[in-house]
C-alpha cells in the first residue's frame, strides 16, 4: 500500500481491493514512468500530438468529453476582453467574519477571496477551467498536459518561468508536496476529491506524473489539474493545519495587502505576475486592488451598498430584489440593477435532514414532513412569484431526472430494482403541491397518514411515538431574512403536533455546526456543475457520512447511491454521464433526504456604474474577474 493509501485508510476510506468500488488499494501499473513517456516527445511545444502506438496525448488542454473549444494558439477566452484596462479598484462585501488565511484546512473560517480548491486570488493551479464549456481544463502553471487514451495517469510539464510571490521558482517538488500535504493534513474533501491517486512521480524539476488506481475515473486527469500549488520552502517549517492570520506566500494574480481581522481583507494585483500574459488569464484580474468588507448581516450590507460603501452585490433574496433597490441613485443611473439569465445547473436548496438522528432516519417521516412546506403560498406571499420549485438535485439542466426512467437510465436502475422503491419505476417524482391559499388540510392528512405508518400517533394535539414522546427538533438557519420562510413551516408542523424550534446562528457557528453534523434540520445548498463527477462522493458517498467536514451533511449511507456515484465518475461519454446522473438524481429524490425549496435561473446583480465588462457573453459562473474600471487607461 502506498503512503497515500495508508493515510487515507486512516481517514475511514476503504482500501479493500476486493470491494467493487475500491477507492484506494495496493496498486501497480504495468508500465514504468519511463516507458509511459517514451512514446511521445514531451518538449515544450504546446502542439497537440497523439502517438498511434501508445495512444498518448500531449496538449495545451484536456476536455472531459469531446474536443476542446480553444485550439493550441488561442489568445484569450471568448468571455474576456484582452484589451481591458488594468487599474482602479473594486470593493466587494460578505457577511460574518474570518479568522484564518489558510482555506485548505478544516479549522477556522477562511477570509473571502481564498478558494479552498485554489483558483482564487492568492493561488494559481496547474490548470484553469474555461467558463464557457461543460468541463475543459487548460494549462496555467502547467505548460503541457500528457495522458494516455485510457487516462490511467496524467503528466504535467510546468512553465519554466513560473514563480511564487517571493521570487522562488515553482517546481515539481512543490506540486508533489502540496498534493501529499492536502491529502494528509488538509480538509477532508481533498482525500475524497483526489480519491483514486495511487502514486506521484517527479522525474525532473518541471515534470510531475499522477498515477491512478484504474482507468474508470476519466475525470481525475482533469481535477488533478485543479490542484493549487503551494510553496514547499515556505511551509516546511510551519504547522500547516494551524488556522491563523499569518499572511502566506502565494503564486496567483493577487497577494494580500492588508487585513483587519474579522472585518476586511485587501488584495493587491501582482503587476509582475509571471502568468499575466498567458491566454487563460488575458483580460482577467484587471483591478489593482480588491477589497472585501464584512457586515453583520445582509440588511446592513444592502444599506452599505446603497451608501456607496462597496460596489457590487449579487442579491439572493427576492424580497430585497423587489423592494430594496430604489432611490435617486437608481433613477439617475449611478446604480444599475441587472438581471443576468443563465442556463447553469442550480443544484438543490432545501431543508436538509440529518439522517444520523431520529426521527430522520425513517424515510416515512422524511416524506411526511415534506407535505407541510407550502411552497406555493410562500412564493406568492413572500417571493413575488419569482421562484420555481426545486424538483431535482440538478435543477435547470439536462442532468435532472424527470418523467419515468427510460433508456440507459432505466437499464442502470433495473440492476438495483430490489433495493429501490417500486414507485421510482411507476410514478414520476413530484414534490407536494398546494393551491397557494394557505389551506393545506389535504397535505396535512397525507402527512399524518405517513407518520402513522412510521409508528407515530396524534394525541391531544401532540404527535407522539410509542414511548409517548413528542416529536421535537430544531431548524438551524444562518440568515435572519430566512425566518419569514421558516415561521409558516413551523406553524404547519405545530398544527399536527410537532414542536420545531427555529435556531438562528451566526456564520462561524453555522459552519462549525454543519461541519460537525451538529444539527437536526438546516437550510442548506448542494451546488452542481455542468459536469458532475468526483465531488459527488463528498456529497453522498457512505465513506463521507461520518467524516466530519465533508459535504455529506445528510449522513447518507446507501450502497446503491455509492455505486451510482462511481458510475457517474466513470461515464465514458456525455450521453452516458447524463443518463447516469439522472439515475443518481432519481434515487436521491425518492429517498426524501431533503425538502426541496426553490431555484432561480438568473443572477440578480446590483452595482455602481463604475465598471465595464464584456457584453453578450454566456458563462457557467458569474464573476467580476473579467470586469474593469471605467476611470483608468490601458496599462502598457
Amino acid at each position: 500500500m502506498t503512503s497515500i493509501a495508508k493515510r487515507l485508510s486512516s481517514l475511514n476510506i476503504k482500501t479493500d481491493m476486493s470491494a467493487r468500488f475500491s477507492r484506494f488499494s495496493k496498486f501497480s501499473l504495468l508500465l514504468s514512468f519511463s516507458v509511459l513517456v517514451s512514446g511521445v516527445s514531451v518538449a515544450d511545444s504546446e502542439e497537440q500530438t497523439t502517438s498511434t502506438k501508445a495512444q498518448i496525448h500531449s496538449s495545451h488542454g484536456i476536455a472531459m468529453h469531446g474536443d476542446l473549444k480553444y485550439g493550441k494558439d488561442f489568445k484569450h477566452f471568448d468571455y474576456a476582453n484582452p484589451d481591458a484596462p488594468r487599474g482602479g479598484k473594486i470593493r466587494l462585501a460578505t457577511t460574518g467574519g474570518f479568522d484564518s488565511l489558510n482555506p485548505f484546512i478544516i479549522k477556522g473560517t477562511p477570509a473571502a477571496g481564498l478558494n479552498r480548491l485554489g483558483q482564487g486570488l492568492l493561488y494559481d493551479s496547474l490548470t484553469t477551467q474555461s467558463n464557457d464549456e461543460p468541463f475543459s481544463q487548460y494549462g496555467s502553471l502547467a505548460k503541457t498536459i500528457i495522458w494516455p487514451e485510457d487516462r490511467s495517469w496524467v503528466t504535467f510539464k510546468l512553465e519554466p518561468n513560473a514563480k511564487f510571490h517571493d521570487g522562488e521558482a515553482i517546481r515539481s517538488d512543490d506540486v508533489k508536496w502540496t498534493f501529499e500535504t492536502l491529502v494528509e493534513k488538509g480538509h477532508p474533501l481533498f482525500a475524497s476529491y483526489y480519491g483514486n491517486v495511487t502514486e506521484v512521480l517527479t522525474p525532473d524539476e518541471l515534470t510531475i506524473t499522477f498515477k491512478f488506481e484504474d482507468t474508470t475515473n476519466k475525470e481525475l486527469a482533469l481535477i488533478i489539474g485543479q490542484l493549487p500549488v503551494l510553496p514547499k520552502h515556505y511551509w516546511q517549517d510551519k504547522e500547516f493545519d494551524k488556522a491563523d492570520l499569518t499572511v502566506p506566500v502565494g503564486n496567483g494574480p493577487y497577494k494580500i495587502k492588508s487585513i483587519d481581522p474579522g472585518r476586511s481583507i485587501v488584495y493587491e494585483r501582482v503587476k509582475d505576475w509571471w502568468g499575466k500574459d498567458k491566454a487563460v488569464n488575458k483580460g482577467q484580474y484587471n483591478f489593482d486592488t480588491i477589497r472585501y468588507d464584512y457586515y453583520r448581516d445582509d440588511t446592513v450590507a444592502i444599506e452599505a451598498l446603497k451608501a456607496d460603501q462597496f460596489d457590487v452585490r449579487v442579491e439572493l433574496s427576492s424580497k430585497e430584489w423587489a423592494t430594496a433597490y430604489e432611490g435617486p441613485q437608481f433613477q439617475d443611473g449611478r446604480m444599475v440593477k441587472k438581471l443576468i439569465p443563465h442556463d447553469n445547473p442550480t443544484g438543490m436548496q432545501a431543508f436538509v435532514y440529518n439522517t444520523r438522528r431520529k426521527p430522520f432516519d425513517d424515510i416515512k417521516v422524511r416524506e411526511a414532513l415534506g407535505y407541510l412546506f407550502d411552497f406555493e403560498w410562500t412564493n406568492k406571499t413572500l417571493f413575488y412569484n419569482q421562484y420555481t420549485r426545486a424538483s431535482s438535485f440538478f435543477n435547470n439542466s439536462e442532468l435532472g431526472s424527470s418523467g419515468l426512467p427510460q433508456g440507459e437510465e432505466l437499464e442502470i436502475l433495473n440492476k438495483y430494482r430490489d433495493q429501490l422503491p417500486e414507485q421510482l419505476f411507476t410514478q414520476e417524482f413530484n414534490v407536494p403541491k398546494t393551491d397557494g391559499s394557505g389551506n393545506i388540510r389535504s397535505n396535512m392528512r397525507k402527512a399524518i397518514s405517513l407518520l402513522k405508518e412510521a409508528g407515530w400517533r396524534l394525541d391531544k394535539g401532540k404527535l407522539l411515538d410509542k414511548n409517548n414522546k413528542q416529536m421535537e427538533f430544531e431548524i438551524m438557519i444562518v440568515s435572519p431574512s430566512f425566518e419569514r420562510v421558516v415561521l409558516p413551516f413551523q406553524k404547519n408542523l405545530r398544527r399536527i403536533g410537532i414542536e420545531a424550534e427555529i435556531r438562528l446562528v451566526d456564520v462561524q457557528q453555522f459552519i462549525k455546526r454543519f461541519q460537525s453534523f451538529d444539527f437536526d434540520v438546516m437550510v442548506g445548498t448542494f451546488g452542481q456543475s455542468s459536469s458532475p463527477g468526483n465531488e459527488q462522493r463528498d456529497y453522498w458517498h457512505s465513506s463521507q457520512a461520518d467524516n466530519k467536514g465533508s459535504r455529506n451533511t445528510i449522513g447518507i449511507k446507501n450502497p446503491v447511491i455509492d455505486e451510482l456515484i462511481e458510475l457517474v465518475i466513470q461515464a465514458p461519454s456525455r450521453e452516458s454521464l447524463v443518463a447516469r446522473t439522472r439515475a443518481l438524481d432519481r434515487v436521491l429524490l425518492w429517498n426524501h433526504y431533503v425538502i426541496p425549496q426553490w431555484h432561480f435561473p438568473a443572477y440578480r446583480v446590483i452595482y455602481w456604474d463604475k465598471f465595464d465588462f464584456p457584453k453578450d457573453v454566456k458563462t457557467h459562473y458569474f464573476s467580476t474577474d473579467t470586469w474593469w474600471s471605467k476611470d483608468t487607461s490601458i496599462e502598457k
